[in-house]
């Protein structure tokens, strides 16, 4: 048959061939329409420090042009400037101080944050009004706007995320965390009145701690802010805050503005001391200061190392603790600091085995026992509830609970809580003796002993406690009476020898015996 004739030894060096061919000659015509070759090497970045831009070139092999753009750049250089080397925009105007501008010499400020063209390089003549720009655009890295990391490359304003990256949208929280969930500060606001007098002529409103941020306080009344700060150092100082302006107070910038009614301060932050901000008084009046800032959570909870084993040979354990550490002094604190605020949460204690090389014997073997059976994990252990401190009504009891250790030959010993912190720790104290406390009875009055004019009536009056028993423990001061008198409205025709008429059997017997009642078996206290 034809179709299973074998193929010459020749064909399927041709149909290669013809493949290889073919792909070279689509993989060329490729190359042609759109192909860019590699990109090139990044070049020195604009700026030594404070955020700058490199870019990368590719050149496109296309005989028409490449879709595409054949220039990519990237930050660099993301790391904090020295103090000393001032504003970049600055340094840019300051280079045309040696240029005449019409004939006649300037010392050039920089005119930031214009809403129109933020890439352009605007300055100011010192001392004038006169605003020229000296250049169509800024050099590369250049933040378009003060309060901002968007940057302006070849002209034009790029969004810099708070992770230094071209194009990143992400951004700082409240805290000043970057892309962070805000569980590093805390929100503290209020509000604070005035209440000076002649003998106290100022006050504190609110202590703002280091490296709080966006700090906001508005003044309204006659009254006056100002300011004392202490840096960490110890290094005092104070700002009066009498005119209006943006001033630098411990090398944190404060915006400040005064009116005839009120004042309003701010602080971007974070701070770099503690400010202390106060009250003076100017005025008959009362004033009033609402404030708002993110404090940082200066104490927080660091989980410790593995204590030491427990034991040097055949099997023990060891615990990781918590404890309290300051982040501005790098140093461990007492925990009641981590306490204070409700955000930490403090790590659970972590437990694991250790040393578990069997210890030597006399005569050169052990047998190895499980763990949990030859060396008992440390355990709360407690005395016995004290007796309630109220018979009813509510009371408490408490006890003793302890960590102890028991060793191999079942010795029970005491040792540090922190040992059993690895399981909640049983409570100390508890409610006791909750039900009602006895309380008296009355039944319903007998009828009157009499038919007509004054005669007594009895009641059966019982101590009943909270089941509903005849008890005792009842108070006798406040058991209600068990006879009173009572007059009958029919007049009498025959005179009485002796009124009232003392009540005869059984309504006196059954009353008393009653009142006497039976021995209870639980007498309240």
């Amino acid at each position: 048959m034809e179709c299973c004739r074998r193929a010459t030894p020749g064909t399927p060096l041709l149909f290669l061939a013809f493949l290889l061919l073919s792909s070279r000659t689509a993989r060329s015509e490729e190359d042609r329409d759109g192909l860019w070759d590699a990109w090139g090497p990044w070049s020195e970045c604009s700026r030594t420090c404070g955020g700058g831009a490199s870019y990368s070139l590719r050149r496109c092999l296309s005989s028409k042009s490449c879709e595409g753009r054949n220039i990519r750049y990237r930050t660099c250089s993301n790391v904090d400037c020295p103090p000393e080397s001032g504003d970049f925009r600055a340094q840019q105007c300051s280079a045309h101080n040696d240029v005449k501008h019409h004939g006649q010499f300037y010392e050039w400020l920089p005119v930031s944050n214009d809403p129109d063209n933020p890439c352009s390089l605007k300055c100011q003549a010192k001392g004038t009004a006169l605003v020229v720009e000296l250049a169509p655009k800024v050099l590369d890295g250049t933040r378009c706007y003060t309060e901002s990391l968007d940057m302006c490359i070849s002209g034009l304003c790029q969004i810099v995320g708070c992770d230094h990256q071209l194009g990143s949208t992400v951004k700082e929280d409240n805290c000043g965390v970057c892309n962070g969930d805000g569980s590093t500060c805390r929100l503290v606001r209020g509000q604070y009145k005035s209440q000076l007098s002649a003998t106290k002529l100022d006050d504190t409103v609110v202590a703002i701690p280091y490296g709080s941020r966006h700090i906001r306080l508005v003044l309204k009344g006659p009254d006056h802010l100002y300011l004392e700060t202490k840096t960490l150092q110890g290094a005092k100082g104070e700002n009066s805050l009498s005119s209006t302006g943006t001033f630098l107070v411990d090398n944190s910038s404060v915006d400040f503005q005064k009116f005839p009614d009120k004042e309003i301060l701010r602080m971007a932050g974070p701070l770099t001391a503690d400010f202390i901000v106060k009250i003076c008084n100017s005025g008959p009046a009362d004033s009033t200061v609402q404030f708002i800032f993110y404090q940082p959570i200066i104490h927080r909870w660091r989980e410790t190392d593995f204590f030491p084993c427990s034991a040097t040979c055949g099997g023990g354990y060891q615990l990781t603790s918590a404890e309290c550490y300051d982040l501005r002094s790098n140093r461990v604190v007492a925990d009641q600091y981590c306490h204070y605020y409700p955000e930490n949460i403090k790590p659970k204690p972590k437990l694991q085995e250790c040393n578990l090389d069997p210890c030597p014997a006399s005569d050169g073997f052990k047998q190895i026992m499980p763990y949990d059976l030859y060396h008992p994990l440390p355990r709360w252990e407690a005395t016995p509830w004290t007796a309630c401190s109220s018979s009813c009504g509510g009371g408490i009891q408490s006890r003793a609970v302890s960590c102890v250790e028991e060793d191999i030959q079942g010795h029970v010993t005491s040792v540090e809580e922190w040992k059993c912190m690895y399981t909640p720790k049983m409570p100390i104290v508890q409610p006791c003796n909750i039900f009602d406390c006895p309380k008296w009875l009355a039944q319903e009055w007998s009828p009157c002993t009499v038919t007509c004019g004054q005669g007594l009536r009895y009641r059966v009056v019982l101590c009943i406690d909270h089941r509903g028993m005849h008890t005792g423990g009842c108070s006798p001061k406040t058991k209600p009476h068990i006879k009173e008198e009572c007059i009958i409205p029919t007049p009498c025709y025959k005179p009485k020898e002796k009124l009232p008429v003392e009540a005869k059997l059984p309504w006196y017997k059954q009353a008393q015996e009653l009142e006497e009642g039976a021995a209870v078996s639980e007498e309240p206290s």
